[in-house]
């Protein structure tokens, strides 16, 4: 058992230190060897280091980025299905709607063959190309002239060749951005996925750039030396590269991940390096030579730090499990950075510090962290209150969690002042398109049926209109005076297609009852039918959703439940410290709702989980402390006075640097989505840092004999 001091430990490091024996467990030849190579030769290290950031910028550029959170839905979905169907068949899963204003007809048609010449357009389909310049709009069917014409101008659809968020599509674009300058409005899901990708282009360096900052400056207030916030952001950031490097292997990763995971992987890594150092601290008084107090210091560091990393893996681990793959996007890339993190810790870090010792050690000042033992002895002596107010606090923060309003909207999460979205409040004000649905199904339905189902689709409440092949082209247009290219819009291989003009904004209750509708008339004719487009497409978001976050905030509960019940080998005390934190992301959840906050789907996804993994530590830190204490025979009430004094510093530092980093980022973002996450996961490490201090400490003390009974060896006999 090893009971010496240890300031700045983070929250599982002390438990494992106690749980294991080095003497007894024997060697450990690879680490040995490890630690040897690191501490003889540790300018080879930080060589090798540097070479590495070479093939990661590779494979960071190489790495592709999926804008579209939708392609992340189950394969299993209709609208999914739809949306293959549409985009193998037909080439219309991306479609854009482009108006324009100001220019006479004759130069519209111009402009139409200038856009269906890029490359990667297929289609371009208007008014003119059905009917031909020499037709007077009177005599243009009443569906076309709807569609295709406003009172301010027209309207064009633009097919791609390729899927809405691929680089080719991006491409087209820009190009039609450029052909119609200010006289034309493009709307459609893969234009706000390019105004997405050039937003996070332009923010995302800014991320890390001030993640960086704050957490310098949080890691000077904490911290002794002025010098060590450098080491360490160094150390942190070639284990970040190394991650995004390594992302080429996962084949593509989602902007959120993109524009999360640097900063999330600073947040919860840095304490790591901190346990480094101070652990090194100590072995430098137990020995001689710098080199050797840091070989013992990694040694001793490795079984810790892999120890302390298992409950932020396993919070990142149940992201993995979602029906949403984004989660899983998520997740795989954390725990990686995770690992890489810990890795990056043990050998690069101590190099560095063996190189740099001399100024490290030179440029001292005095550490700024509050005091806050007298508040712990206020509350310690007030330990049943304590308990009691948290035990009435539990029911309203989970009920008010529930209560937040959650928002499924893609464009909604950007600018509004962004060209995509002012294009689609275009769309809507000139010709009251709220959403397209899109229907594909047997070619075969007869003329007959087809027609009492589209009066059916009509009167369906929200329905503008519908447009099929027969009711697109009107009785005023005979057949064979349409071009096959048209034909094939509506009518290919066997299936046909209809599109549905609908008042209704996708994610609003009113769709989603309209899609239902919709779905069952179409059902009725055609069994194989399906309906997609954005508004089912994110109709099957919000279910999935909903299922996601109860399983995800399940597993990590239960995983890290496990965890903490092999680490103090305890019933008891996996249930006290994660309800104590569980009682943390309610209170987190819930402030939105108090203050009228809609938040993005995307953030109650993976707050639960992350900030579970990341400040549960806390949670063990101060519980091994405590545990410490007991085993040598000290009283509760002396133990935990002990244990808040010997780890309060450190869940400061921890909870001060995860806040700063992602306030920073909280504070910069126009991205709704990653605004919110930054701005929670900030939240969430104040609230999980200040339940730990002031409602574990009466907790652990009162619950003292029942812990006792429930683990083995809690205290001296």
């Amino acid at each position: 058992m090893e009971t010496r001091k240890r300031n700045g430990l983070r929250v599982e490091f002390v438990q494992f230190d106690i749980l294991r024996n080095d003497k007894k467990e024997g060697k450990r030849p690879m680490l040995d060897r490890l630690a040897k190579l690191v501490t003889k030769r540790p300018r080879l290290i930080i060589f090798i280091a540097i070479l590495l950031i070479i093939p990661s910028i590779w494979g960071y550029l190489e790495t592709r980025v999926n804008y579209d959170v939708l392609s992340y839905l189950p394969a299993s979905a209709e609208s999914v299905k739809g949306q293959d169907e549409l985009e193998d068949i037909f080439h219309n899963a991306a479609t854009s709607m482009l108006i324009i204003e100001g220019l006479p007809e004759r130069d519209v048609v111009n402009l139409s063959e200038k856009i269906r010449n890029i490359d990667g357009v297929s289609e371009v389909i208007s008014v003119r190309d059905i009917a031909g310049i020499g037709i007077p709009k009177d005599f243009l069917p009443k569906e076309a002239k709807d569609m295709f014409y406003s009172d301010t101008g027209s309207m064009m659809m633009i097919k791609y060749e390729h899927a809405s968020a691929a680089e080719q599509t991006m491409q087209c674009i820009d190009e039609i951005r450029a052909l119609t300058e200010k006289q034309g409005y493009l709307s459609g899901i893969s234009v706000i996925l390019r105004d997405l990708r050039m937003l996070m282009d332009r923010e995302m360096p800014w991320y890390v750039i001030l993640a960086g900052i704050l957490a310098f400056l949080a890691m000077t207030i904490t911290l002794e030396s002025w010098f060590v916030p450098f080491v360490f952001l160094i150390s942190i950031f070639l284990a970040i590269i190394y991650n995004f490097g390594t992302n080429v292997f996962l084949g593509e990763i989602s902007y959120v991940t993109k524009a999360i995971a640097a900063i999330l992987q600073l947040g919860v890594t840095t304490d790591y390096a901190i346990f480094l150092i101070h652990r090194y601290e100590e072995e430098k008084k137990l020995h001689h030579d710098n080199a050797e107090a840091m070989e013992s210091a990694v040694k001793n560091a490795f079984v810790s730090l892999s120890g302390s990393s298992v409950t932020t893996i396993a919070g990142f681990g149940a992201l993995c499990f979602m029906g949403l793959t984004l989660g899983r996007d998520v997740g795989l890339v954390m725990m990686k950075g995770v690992m890489l993190g810990v890795l990056t810790i043990v050998t690069v870090l101590p190099a560095m510090i063996l190189v740099l010792d001399k100024p490290i050690h030179k440029w001292v000042h005095k550490i700024y962290t509050p005091n806050v033992e007298n508040l712990s002895r206020f509350i310690l002596k007030r330990k049943k209150r304590s308990i009691i107010i948290f035990l009435i606090l539990i029911l309203p923060a989970l009920y008010i969690q529930s209560q937040t309003e959650i928002y499924y909207n893609i464009d909604k999460s950007l600018p509004q002042n962004l060209p995509s979205n002012l294009a689609n409040n275009k769309l809507k004000e000139d010709f009251d398109m709220s959403s397209i649905h899109f229907i594909v199904m047997k070619e075969e339905v007869s003329s007959a049926d087809m027609k009492v189902m589209i009066d059916k689709l009509e009167k369906v409440w929200g329905v503008k209109k519908v447009i099929g092949y027969e009711r697109f082209i009107g009785p005023a247009i005979p057949d064979f005076f349409i071009p096959q290219s048209v034909k094939d819009v509506f009518k290919k291989d066997g299936r046909q297609m209809l599109m549905i003009i609908s008042e209704c904004k996708a994610a609003s209750e009113e769709a989603n009852e309209q899609i239902d509708e919709l779905s069952r008339i179409v059902k009725y004719y055609d069994a194989t039918g399906l309906i997609t487009g954005e508004a089912p497409l994110t109709k099957d978001l919000m279910s999935t959703v909903n299922r996601d976050i109860t399983i995800t905030n399940i597993l990590s509960a239960i995983s890290i439940l496990f965890i903490i019940a092999i680490v103090f080998r305890s019933f008891s005390l996996p249930f006290i410290l994660v309800g104590c934190i569980e009682f943390a992301i309610f209170v987190n959840m819930g402030i939105p709702y108090l203050t009228g906050t809609v938040i993005p789907f995307i953030s109650p996804m993976v707050i639960g989980a992350i900030q579970l993994g990341a400040t549960v530590d806390y949670a063990i830190l101060l519980t091994s402390r405590y545990h410490e204490e007991r085993k040598i025979g000290v009283l509760p009430q002396a133990a935990m006075e002990r244990a808040i004094h010997t780890s309060a510093k450190s869940i400061f530092t921890s909870a001060l640097v995860f806040f700063m980093v992602t306030l920073g980022v909280a504070c910069i973002s126009s991205m709704e989505m990653i605004k919110s996450i930054c701005e929670m996961l900030a939240r969430g490490a104040v609230i999980s840092a200040a339940v730990i201090l002031m409602m574990l400490p009466p907790l652990l003390m009162q619950c003292d004999e029942i812990i006792k009974a429930t683990t083995l060896s809690w205290d001296k006999k």
